[in-house]
C-alpha cells in the first residue's frame, strides 16, 4: 500500500465475559453444532469413527489474551480411528482439541496494531452498544 491508502477493519471489542461466552456457546447450540461438525468432516474425509455424542463443545474467554478459545472436549476416555491415515488417537476424559481463537480488541490495541504495521488509526465508529467497531487505518509510509 502507498502512503494515504486506507484499510477498513472491523473488530469485535472486549466485553463482559458472560456476554462473550454466551455468544460462543449459544442456548440453541448452533455454535456447538458448527464446531462439532469438524468431527463429521473428519469421519467423512478420513474414514474416521468419531462418535459425536462422546464429545462436547467448550468456549472459554481468556482475558489475558483477549480471545475466546473454542475446543472440542472428550466426554470420556476413548480411542478414535482414522482409517485413511492408518491412525488411532487416544483421548482422555476432558482432553481437548483446540479449534478456534476469536480475538477481541480495545481502542489502544487497535491503535498500536495500526502503528506497528505502518498505519495510523484515523477514525473509529462503534455500533450503538459499543461492542463492535469499524476502524479506518491509513498508511503512513
Amino acid at each position: 500500500m502507498c502512503a494515504g491508502d486506507a484499510l477498513l477493519l472491523g473488530a469485535d471489542l472486549r466485553k463482559d465475559v458472560k456476554i462473550l461466552e454466551a455468544a460462543y456457546d449459544d442456548a440453541l447450540g448452533v455454535t456447538a453444532a458448527f464446531n462439532l461438525n469438524i468431527l463429521n468432516r473428519i469421519n467423512r474425509e478420513l474414514d474416521g469413527d468419531f462418535q459425536l455424542a462422546n464429545f462436547r463443545h467448550v468456549a472459554r474467554y481468556d482475558d489475558g489474551e483477549g480471545s475466546v478459545k473454542i475446543y472440542i472436549e472428550s466426554a470420556r476416555e476413548q480411542t478414535v480411528r482414522l482409517a485413511q491415515l492408518d491412525m488411532e488417537i487416544e483421548f482422555a476424559e476432558g482432553e481437548r482439541i483446540h479449534t478456534e481463537n476469536s480475538h477481541k480488541y480495545d481502542h489502544a490495541t487497535l491503535s498500536a496494531m495500526a502503528h506497528e504495521t505502518g498505519f495510523r488509526l484515523a477514525q473509529t465508529w462503534h455500533d450503538h452498544a459499543a461492542q463492535f467497531s469499524s476502524n479506518l487505518f491509513v498508511a503512513v509510509a
